[in-house]
């Protein structure tokens, strides 16, 4: 997979679990194994036809897959994309605190030059 690639799935990844409804969609088939959108709406503050919007985005970034159950589809959090998710979580939480530190640094470098 290029760069270029990689960070399109990237962007659509973290644009996807960007929405309070998603995590929460998220959270409740992580919890309940699973769920349907007709199960997920009961849950939500968001109709069914919702519920089943933010799913198709769940599945098109791979966090859910979805096998038929009868008329509907019953979803289940992929644990692999789910897991390099918060992989590249840690890791973007990792490099903004070694810059904060580098600013931190400088910034007392500073201030130690102008009492001097």
């Amino acid at each position: 997979m290029s760069t270029a690639t990689a960070e399109k799935v990237d962007d659509e990844l973290w644009s996807a679990i960007g929405d309070p409804t998603r995590r929460r969609m998220l959270d409740l088939l992580l919890v309940e194994g699973g769920g349907t959108a007709t199960t997920l709406s009961q849950q939500l503050p968001v109709t069914r036809q919702a519920v089943a919007k933010h799913l198709g985005v769940l599945d098109r970034v791979g966090l859910v897959r979805a096998t038929p159950a009868g008329r509907e589809k019953r979803y289940r959090v992929d644990d692999a994309q789910l897991a390099r998710a918060v992989a590249q979580l840690a890791s973007v939480g990792s490099a903004w605190d070694a810059r904060l530190r580098r600013i931190k640094r400088i910034a007392e470098a500073i201030q130690r030059a102008q009492q001097d």
